[in-house]
């Protein structure tokens, strides 16, 4: 079940899914919500968080890993290795 403030992303949006999540993983970087070097949450966990398919979720990240935000380690998980561009770092 979903309890009403946990944030999903929004089918109708003229904006991909994927972004939608990946710009929502950024939120929580620059909101200190997730720290440099923490890990992210596992890929099931999240995708069944989102309500989205595994796929999509994968897509997010690899999205992330691309703009140098986020790195996967195999075995270890996916890590917040940078601040998302509009960040301040303290």
């Amino acid at each position: 079940m979903v309890e009403n403030d946990e944030w999903r992303p929004s089918p109708r949006s003229r904006v991909y899914v994927y972004v939608q999540i990946a710009e929502h993983i950024k939120g929580q970087i620059r909101a200190g919500e997730l720290a440099l070097e923490e890990p992210l949450l596992p890929e099931p966990e999240l995708s069944s968080r989102y309500g989205v398919a595994i796929n999509t979720l994968r897509r997010a990240i690899r999205h992330l890993r691309e703009q140098g935000i986020v790195e996967t380690v195999p075995a270890k998980g996916t890590f917040v290795i940078a601040m998302p561009e509009g960040s301040e770092s303290k």
